[in-house]
């Protein structure tokens, strides 16, 4: 049979075709791809036409397949070559932190605490690769289990580091094979995280920490956090506690606490401002920080005088702060120590201290500035409240003119904003109410796209370990470019158990105070610099319009992927909306650094596009 039909197609071409009619067949298969090209690529625009709840309809066979196939041809007849993937970093970049090299801030000269800062400028454009996860890393427990048990081996704290730690981190955790144990009955002192808790709220007036919102307490900076015990107590509260703590080399604090789900960031008190806006927070808490605050004439207590809100708090628990021969609840005696005068200087009141442990107010009355003696520390001239990313620190008090002095007790506590708080910050009420609707929306759409590729078909992970379905989750949202912080907002009327980092992009208009003033985690960021954070610390990072903002300020597009890379998680996702030019080219560099990407079009007759990544578990 077969060589029934050789010598009939022999009979027909003859023994050997001619080279015209090779020529002629390649064209008619070329011309064939390219009329299949353009039928995908109009089935791909015409996605949209379909109603929303049916685009998600095997999205993972066939629109996947579609956009891939759309955007293969679109950046073929851009001319755009194809680059060979990014291989993985060394073992030694594990926990690689840009920005914080201190062997090179040494040779530059950087002393006194300096080197352990933060210095980009010294920043070189090295070998572009992968920062791949640790040998034994293991996908996060689920939230809230996750928040009390982590992997030992997704963190850079060794077993005999841990078992030197001191007699009160072994009360807070326990090491049980690969894993470690928060008990959150246990931790800060010896009378647990809750009596502790409780009795700061006492030492203020309040009755119990269940009445912190309704005294104006929701966001606690929370300085040098040590395993977040406590923050971890403040979140079950519904208050927004972020941990900040200087870099560390080994054992981080800020990594430790991200892995537990919670709101951190690297940050310290030596030489610049913290990257948040004056009077950012209601309450400030250091508990054996290992901050020397009146030290360089109380510079540090300044810089926290700076970020808290009229009328906030700052709570100091240190053995050093032990009240002289009293162990009373109010001060007693006359012997001030240089701290205590420092406070009066800048017109914050001692409302009690018991134990160890001292409570200030910041007063909410902007007269007791030009009361003061002579020696205080001087007011601000206006133009210092304008910038506070990463610049000197300053001696004197910021926030006195700004239309933002607002003590937290005369806040709203609702999740809704007055037309009057809104135009305070320079926001019109219809802008920021369409912007609310906007994210309300798109947040179901995310949450239906996400949803099936999350709970079903989601890929078996590599190892045994692998628990039951669901086999993914989300504890913690990025989002790179966040505006009024519509999506936070809309996370949190959806009921959904996640917390935002809210990134206010430097060259943009500073909506933070808006943000932080709404009770959210927040804080500025120049996105043409590494953000300061251990890698695989977040969950989703998500960015609306930030591809085309930062192409027009001329940072690197390439370089802004890798750190996404680098500070999300394996198995997280990434989330872009942008015009369809900025999504084409994020979609094929995606795809050098090993991303899963997928092209939507949710908004037909559009120029908008959003492109869905999933970052891989790379193993080595």
């Amino acid at each position: 049979m077969r060589s029934s039909w050789i010598n009939k197609l022999s009979v027909i071409l003859g023994p050997r075709p001619p080279v015209s009619w090779l020529l002629l067949c390649l064209i008619s298969v070329l011309a064939l791809i390219a009329v299949l090209g353009s039928s995908s690529s109009n089935s791909f625009e015409s996605v949209t036409s379909i109603p929303v709840p049916d685009i998600y309809t095997n999205y993972r066979r066939l629109k996947e397949q579609a956009a891939i196939d759309y955007l293969e041809l679109r950046t073929l007849s851009l001319g755009v070559s194809r680059q060979r993937e990014l291989g993985l970093c060394g073992k030694e970049q594990e926990n690689y932190v840009p920005c914080y090299n201190v062997s090179a801030n040494l040779l530059a000269g950087f002393k006194d605490g300096e080197e352990f800062d933060r210095h980009c400028e010294l920043s070189r454009d090295g070998q572009r690769c992968l920062v791949r996860p640790p040998k034994d890393y293991k996908i996060p427990l689920r939230w809230p289990a996750g928040r009390d048990v982590i992997w030992s081996g997704n963190v850079k704290i060794t077993k005999d580091q841990f078992l030197s730690s001191g007699s009160m981190t072994k009360r807070l955790m326990l090491l049980e094979e690969n894993q470690i144990a928060f008990h959150s009955e246990d931790g800060l002192n010896f009378d647990g995280v809750k009596d502790y808790s409780r009795q700061i709220a006492e030492m203020i007036g309040l009755g119990s920490d269940s009445e912190f919102l309704q005294a104006g307490v929701r966001t606690v900076l929370d300085i040098g956090c040590g395993f977040g015990s406590f923050a971890a107590h403040l979140v079950s509260l519904k208050l927004m506690a972020v941990c900040i703590a200087e870099y560390e080399v080994t054992g981080s604090q800020v990594q430790l606490a991200l892995e537990r789900g919670l709101p951190a960031m690297i940050g310290n008190f030596i030489s610049r401002q913290l990257p948040y806006p004056s009077l950012s927070f209601d309450m400030v808490h250091c508990a054996q920080c290992g901050i020397i605050w009146d030290k360089r004439d109380g510079m540090f207590l300044i810089e926290v005088d700076r970020v808290l809100k009229p009328g906030g708090y700052f709570v100091l628990t240190s053995p050093t702060s032990k009240p002289r021969g009293s162990s009373s609840s109010t001060k007693k005696g006359s012997m001030l120590t240089p701290i205590e005068e420092l406070t009066q200087r800048i017109c914050w009141s001692l409302l009690a201290q018991q134990d160890e442990t001292l409570i200030w107010q910041k007063t909410t009355d902007v007269h007791c500035y030009t009361s003061r003696k002579q020696g205080a520390v001087p007011l601000c001239k206006e133009e210092h409240d304008t910038q506070s990313y990463y610049q000197p620190l300053i001696p004197c008090i910021s926030g006195t003119t700004s239309k933002h002095w607002i003590p937290i007790q005369n806040r709203s506590s609702g999740l809704h904003l007055s037309s009057v708080e809104l135009e305070v910050h320079g926001v019109h009420p219809d802008d920021y109410f369409e912007d609310s609707e906007f994210w309300r929306s798109s947040l179901r759409n995310y949450w239906s796209l996400l949803t099936p590729l999350i709970f079903s078909d989601h890929p078996k992970r590599p190892g045994d370990e692998d628990p039951l379905p669901p086999f993914n989750m989300i504890r913690n949202v990025m989002d790179m470019n966040a505006r009024y912080g519509g999506l936070n907002a809309a996370f949190l009327e959806a009921e959904r158990s996640v917390w935002v980092m809210n990134v206010v992009p430097t060259r943009t208009q500073n909506t933070l105070p808006l943000i932080l003033y709404q009770g959210f985690a927040g804080v500025l960021h120049d996105w043409c610099e590494p953000f300061p954070t251990y890698p695989r610390t977040y969950d989703m990072l998500h960015a609306n319009g930030l591809l085309s903002h930062l192409t027009s300020e001329g940072c690197n597009i390439m370089n802004l992927l890798l750190e996404m890379d680098r500070i999300l998680r394996p198995e997280g996702w990434v989330v872009l909306s942008d015009n369809m030019v900025a999504i084409e080219k994020a979609r094929a560099l995606a795809t050098l650094i090993r991303w899963e990407a997928r092209v939507i079009d949710l908004q037909k007759g559009t120029d908008q596009r959003l492109l869905v990544c999933q970052k891989p578990f790379l193993k080595k």
